[in-house]
């Protein structure tokens, strides 16, 4: 093993997928060379990185992930001559460490292991006896990785040091946008806002069944001084027709997917507002997560809205950015929005202070994954001086 990384073999849960691509640009621009490994859904279509095709897998298909662990690690050891190459396997999702680390024991190596953890699956959570099954399945691969990478600083919180303490180091690297991609400058002028209306966005994975029945309970409230725009996929397990469902709401509007980061500047142009609550998977992962959305939004002076109660809400009110809304939502969202419709100088403030912000509170810098690496090495020869800290 060299003191050096030069050489990242990243396992991604799927090739094609905006998120995984974001952590292989990161890499990329902080020198390393990357080489994914990587399944995919649906056809292969060209990646920014180097790739090795493991196969294509189905969302919500858990039996055939599971052997997707084997024949994806068989597939990887074909290119045994470029995994000889790597200095340190990256692994994002529990399927694909249990993949890397397959291959780093076939292979008998003894290069680092990093998971990244973006997501606690609900199948981790709580006290059902599947749960503490995989959870011990999970205990298994964290004890043999070298570093956990978690994007929220709740999902070491809530789920790993109360299910493995002492038995992992940790690193929080947010879903910040990554420095040197596509996503434009930040904007110069404050954006543009029309007295008496507003226009509202949900962006990105749109699986959400609470929030959908929200924002159409807000466009049927106000069917004149507020416009909703709908960006991204939904889930099709919890929304099949997003479009029937909002056809009788003409202010509401569903643009379909969009090019991240390419497209960002104007979806976030067209907004004054950014939804960011979550009940997806409610009282667990819904809590504990920071999504794109307020870092997206963020960057380009759009301010969020977020339930009271989650890490989402603490983010924006630790850093001054953001709309809180109280418990129940369903009550106390329409008077927020009617206030600001009335009187929208303190969402005008809001965007004030986002143009104040340090630009790394949005956007990855290099520095980030250079730390990640020597965070990396250090534990994996077994300096536990450093356990549990993070970097932000």
């Amino acid at each position: 093993m060299s003191g050096e990384i030069k050489h990242i073999a990243f396992f991604g849960h799927n090739a094609k997928d905006s998120a995984v691509r974001r952590r292989a640009i990161a890499m990329q621009r902080a020198g390393f060379e990357v080489t994914g490994f990587m399944p995919r859904r649906g056809e292969a279509t060209p990646v920014p990185f180097d790739w090795v095709d493991l196969g294509e897998t189905h969302d919500n298909d858990y039996v055939h992930r599971v052997k997707s662990i084997f024949t994806g690690a068989k597939t990887a050891l074909a290119q045994r001559a470029t995994l000889d190459r790597a200095d340190l396997f990256y692994a994002r999702n529990l399927d694909m460490l249990a993949t890397a680390l397959r291959v780093r024991r076939l292979m008998k190596s003894s290069v680092p292991v990093v998971y990244e953890c973006l997501d606690i699956h609900h199948r981790l959570a709580g006290d059902a006896l599947s749960a503490k099954a995989f959870r011990q399945f999970e205990k298994r691969l964290v004890e043999a990785s070298d570093l956990v990478v978690v994007s929220s600083p709740r999902f070491e919180e809530e789920h790993f040091r109360r299910y493995y303490p002492g038995r992992y180091q940790h690193m929080l690297i947010e879903n910040r946008l990554i420095e040197g991609d596509a996503f434009g400058p930040r904007p110069e002028h404050a954006l543009p806002h029309i007295p008496g209306r507003l226009r509202l966005g949900w962006f990105g994975n749109l699986r959400c069944r609470r929030s959908l029945e929200l924002l159409k309970d807000l466009a049927r409230h106000f069917p004149h001084a507020v416009e909703i725009v709908l960006r991204g996929y939904p889930a099709l397990s919890v929304i099949p027709d997003l479009e029937g469902e909002i056809k009788g709401f003409p202010n509401i509007t569903y643009h379909g997917r969009y090019k991240a980061p390419e497209d960002l500047n104007q979806i976030y142009g067209e907004v004054d507002l950014v939804w960011a609550g979550d009940w997806y998977e409610a009282g667990f992962n819904s809590l504990w997560l920071l999504p794109n959305r307020v870092y997206e939004g963020g960057y380009f002076g759009v301010p969020a809205f977020a339930p009271e109660g989650t890490e989402t809400a603490k983010w924006l009110h630790d850093h001054g950015i953001g709309l809180i809304v109280g418990d129940p939502v369903e009550t106390h969202f329409i008077p927020l929005v009617q206030h600001l419709l009335n009187d929208p100088s303190p969402m005008l403030e809001l965007r004030r202070s986002l143009a104040a912000l340090p630009r790394d509170t949005f956007v990855e810098p290099p520095a980030v994954m250079h730390e990640m690496a020597q965070r990396a090495l250090v534990a994996h020869r077994g300096d536990a001086s450093r356990k549990d800290q993070t970097y932000a």
